[in-house]
């Protein structure tokens, strides 16, 4: 099924729709207008019947308008789900979802959140998170898909293809430069233009040309100003270089801080007009802002909104859909293909029909652990431990037995008498999510009652000490240690990662983890999964953080890019995952296109397993007489494999791979100097096969 709406900002404008809308915007009165750019009726629920429980419905999200017979939009939120006081699927966690590298999943999950969505009433998702992993430390780092701007948007592109497919307006979340949890209200990024069009950038761009109609503002400040005021951001890159059709909703309460940001391009306020509303309508008749901008708000409201509500539906929805078996299969599928096996000294995949006591450890196998609790929340009917997992998949002659491992000495005595020992270890919702501050949030709005804080950024970047000192007495006891990482983002792993003879990353993978889980442990299926992350070695190899920062620097490196410029491995590095075939690569050969080449590489399972390679091309920058990273990703494929099978795959260079930003012309530009292609199972395997190849300045850069 494709997108509908696919060319939405790219498409020629309906000249049709367009007069029906400006015939509207001229009837409404300024009073009417200005109750179209923000949600109503929030905090009146909210305090009372729902109890100051966030996500317990489909939320008024701006439009609305009796005489004209127009409905509100109404906002679900995501991104693991649709969220609801109802039940519904529980998908794994966003970042979970980017070490698939898998395009036609994730557009397979941005469809079933869509149709849950529809079911529910709503008609715009939050479900499209795309901020760019700048520290592993960063709290929501579960909610989005990665480090890398390519990676990124082409993962968020897939999600918006299947939202907008079942005519749910997406929004792309949170513009921009926000990877700072704690201090998100108040923490100013400085970033120069470069940067920012080459790092903090380029996904919202993807995913907008891929059709995405919303964007939702950040709270922070970039460069002095909020995100939801700042004209740079919002006027001048998003609706004029870019040529946004679609509108711009706040985040939420504290997303907007006057009327002015109509001027900068905000055009709705959420949950409710606290700074637009009658506020609004005063600065309008005062003249502090030109109604021009209303006008504006409004028809890009209405453009938006007549184009997702007219489109043919591709089915109908209903309560059926909620949680349905099809549904939950498929976020058990995507858990299976979401897990990165880091190590496996011949201990993986076990025998399922060998007699034999495998001794789970650790209280996280046992718990039921989705995720944060912020607003990516989802209330999925049940949810499957890892050590249900395990119980339900093991033969007639394997013994589960379990240990939360509370006791040391009764735990070691567990692992002794055990053939294999499986350790869940990693964190829960309140060692990161997204950061609850208390009555900070919603400051004045309803001082008689508290609420504690929660989630928030990574105070460390190990795991908790009781987690080492676990690995390292199971290690001593039972050298056949499986250790499982559940986690939002990147693990140091340096003091315990070469104990155990298996790691896995199994993140936090929704309401059938422990099934998947337990498939890929018994070779059901093959670990597919690959880092969208780099793991480093040392915290110090990593840009500096500081989750109580006031202000912040942004610049090119973070990520595998600032290890590779200052001569640092990864423990584990960007892209890479093991499975239980071996791959390998033949030489590049290159084909001449009309100016730029195309490059081909055949991929061969050797082993004696079917299995999923993920195939990553990555362009070097080593001749560039101006700052650059040393390569970047431009590209990747996933092949499935037979044994023995040989494919090929293809990759194509653009003139915008090649280009940097010139803060001096304001546009893109390519340097007439060699380039080298890097094709290979991760970023560091990559230089291992690379062909160099001229370039001349593109006519248009």
């Amino acid at each position: 099924m494709v997108n509908a709406h696919k060319d939405f900002n790219t498409a020629p404008l309906d000249p049709a729709l367009e007069q029906e809308v400006k015939s509207i915007v001229d009837d409404l009165s300024l009073t009417e207008k200005v109750k179209m750019l923000s949600g109503h009726g929030f905090f009146e629920k909210f305090f009372g019947e729902e109890n100051r429980q966030f996500g317990q419905r489909a939320y008024p999200a701006g439009s609305g308008n009796e005489r004209h017979d127009i409905p509100s939009l109404y906002f679900c939120d995501g991104p693991r789900g649709a969220r609801h006081k109802r039940n519904t699927t529980c998908f794994p966690v966003t970042m979970a979802r980017g070490a698939t590298w898998d395009r036609d999943i994730e557009r397979r999950v941005g469809e079933a959140i869509a149709i849950e969505a529809r079911a529910l009433g709503a008609s715009i998702s939050g479900a499209v998170c795309i901020n760019l992993l700048r520290h592993p430390a960063w709290g929501r780092a579960q909610e989005t898909y990665g480090e890398d701007p390519v990676h990124l948007g082409e993962m968020g592109a897939a999600l918006t293809e299947g939202l907008q497919t079942h005519n749910i307006i997406a929004t792309a979340k949170h513009f921009a430069v926000n990877s700072i949890e704690n201090s998100r209200f108040k923490v100013d990024v400085r970033v120069t233009d470069r940067a920012l069009h080459e790092v903090y950038l380029p996904h919202f761009k993807r995913v907008l040309m891929s059709g995405c109609a919303s964007v939702m503002s950040a709270y922070n400040k970039i460069n002095g100003d909020y995100c939801a005021h700042s004209v740079p951001l919002l006027r001048n890159i998003l609706k004029e270089q870019w040529g946004f059709r679609g509108f711009v909703h706040s985040d939420w309460v504290k997303g907007c801080y006057g009327a002015d940001a109509v001027t900068a391009g905000l055009d709705v306020e959420m949950p409710e007009g606290i700074f637009y509303g009658s506020n609004l309508e005063g600065a309008v008749e005062r003249g502090e802002v030109d109604e021009a901008h209303v006008d504006e708000a409004v028809t890009r409201i209405l453009r938006t909104q007549f184009t997702f509500a007219r489109a043919d539906d591709p089915r109908t929805y209903s309560e059926e859909d909620l949680a349905c078996e099809a549904h939950i299969q498929l976020s058990r599928e995507v858990a299976g293909k979401s897990f990165v096996l880091l190590k496996n000294d011949g201990l993986l995949p076990l025998d399922r029909d060998k007699p034999q006591t495998i001794a789970v450890i650790g209280k996280l196998a046992a718990e039921v652990n989705l995720g944060d609790r912020g607003s990516s929340s989802v209330n999925p009917p049940y949810a499957v431990t890892i050590l249900d997992g395990l119980k339900s998949a093991a033969g007639p002659d394997t013994q589960i037995v379990f240990d939360d491992g509370s006791d040391p000495a009764r735990m070691i005595e567990c692992a002794k008498a055990a053939d294999v020992v499986i350790a869940i270890v990693g964190y829960t919702w309140e060692d990161e999510g997204e950061f609850i501050p208390g009555n900070e949030a919603l400051e004045g709005l309803d001082p008689d009652k508290q609420m504690p804080s929660r989630g928030g950024d990574r105070s460390f970047l190990n795991l908790l000490k009781s987690d080492e000192d676990m690995i390292a007495e199971l290690s001593d006891a039972n050298d056949r240690l499986l250790v499982g990482v559940m986690s939002g983002s990147a693990v140091i792993m340096e003091s315990w990662r070469n104990k155990p003879a298996a790691i896995m990353m199994t993140w936090y993978p929704g309401m059938e983890g422990g099934n998947a889980f337990a498939s890929a442990i018994f070779g059901d299926i093959n670990p597919e999964g690959r880092l969208p992350f780099t793991i480093p070695t040392d915290a110090d190899h990593l840009p500096f953080f500081d989750a109580e920062a006031d202000d912040i620097k942004y610049g090119l490196y973070h990520g595998y890019t600032l290890l590779e410029k200052s001569g640092q491995r990864a423990a584990f590095p960007f892209g890479f995952g093991l499975g239980y075939t071996e791959f390998t690569y033949g030489d590049i050969r290159a084909t001449k296109g009309d100016k730029l080449p195309t490059f081909e590489i055949d991929v061969t399972n050797t082993g004696d397993k079917p299995g999923t390679e993920t195939v990553q091309f990555y362009i070097g920058f080593g001749e560039s007489l101006i700052d650059r990273p040393v390569k970047l990703l431009r590209g990747f494929e996933k092949l499935f494999l037979r044994p023995g099978e040989t494919k090929t795959v293809a990759f194509s260079v653009t003139h915008q791979d090649l280009a940097y930003y010139d803060e001096t012309s304001r546009s893109w530009q390519v340097e007439p100097v060699g380039h080298t292609a890097h094709i290979g199972a991760n970023c560091e395997d990559a230089l291992t096969r690379t062909v160099r190849f001229e370039t001349e300045p593109a006519d248009d850069s």
